[in-house]
């Protein structure tokens, strides 16, 4: 797996396929193999790039001052495509990694062509209130490792299996939860990604996306009991070019639930939209 060297710390990624630039962002403990298979499906027709970003499914720990607040993970997002020099790239975030991606439209638009919101937190869900105990963690001494010793027990993966419909490989829930388990350094990544989370900061998107001038798709899973399709809609009604396409049968990890459709959804998205010439 490639990897490049940031102010913040090594990003491992991958790169596949030729054409119009689709980056692919995932969430708070997990890593890009959350795509595998939408990026499979989109490299036949665009060069696909997935980070593996410091939340959790890391395999190697930032820089102790690395800034892993909201704002700091769009900025190191907008670094890693600058380092890469991709442009008129579409944006697409999962999760966790849809919040940082509003927030790298809002702060950091000039790479930007596209923008695709799958299932994610928005406005005042950020955290949802069902893991929002997460952020206590790292106020509290020695949770962070507790909670890493838990990941092994089948609660832990029973809790990963609420979101998604289509059942989550014991061998890719194994590879999330790893990193955390063993190194100490990941768990201090997540414990700053944790404590900086905050609804300012997709308050705060909220507003920009009120201006983004490019065009955003929407394809939000109808199952979903932590993103529900209102904030789907509020969203599609506040973004000028938005448009907004439902995915049946997938909650919140729609690249495994509907990873065929949520590729289809993608590709014609980029085929029949232009960004503003710049």
């Amino acid at each position: 797996m490639p990897q490049l060297q940031l102010s913040q710390g090594t990003i491992h990624y991958t790169d596949t396929g030729s054409g119009p630039v689709v980056v692919l962002v995932h969430g708070l403990l997990v890593d890009g193999t959350l795509w595998a298979e939408p990026a499979s499906l989109l490299a036949k027709d665009f060069r696909v790039v997935v980070p593996d970003l410091p939340l959790g499914s890391h395999t190697e720990a930032m820089q102790p001052d690395a800034d892993l607040s909201p704002a700091g993970l769009a900025r190191l997002v907008a670094d890693f495509l600058a380092a890469l020099d991709l442009t008129g790239v579409t944006l697409v975030g999962n999760d966790t990694g849809g919040a940082i991606c509003q927030l790298v439209a809002a702060d950091h638009p000039e790479r930007l062509a596209r923008l695709v919101l799958t299932n994610c937190d928005a406005y005042n869900n950020f955290l949802p209130p069902a893991f929002r105990p997460l952020q206590l963690l790292p106020r509290i001494p020695g949770a962070m490792w507790l909670a890493s010793r838990s990941l092994r027990t089948r609660l832990a993966r029973r809790a990963v299996g609420l979101l998604a419909t289509t059942p989550v490989p014991r061998s890719v829930y194994d590879g999330w939860a790893a990193p955390f388990r063993r190194d100490r350094g990941v768990r201090r990544d997540v414990g700053k990604v944790l404590r900086g989370i905050t609804t300012r900061e997709t308050m705060r998107a909220a507003v920009a996306l009120r201006s983004f001038d490019r065009p955003v798709l929407l394809a939000w899973g109808v199952k979903d009991p932590f993103f529900r399709a209102r904030y789907a809609r509020r969203l599609a009604g506040d973004i000028p070019d938005a448009r907004l396409e439902w995915i049946e049968g997938s909650r919140t990890f729609v690249p495994l639930d509907a990873p065929e459709r949520l590729a289809d959804l993608i590709a014609d998205f980029v085929h029949s939209t232009e960004a503003p010439v710049r």
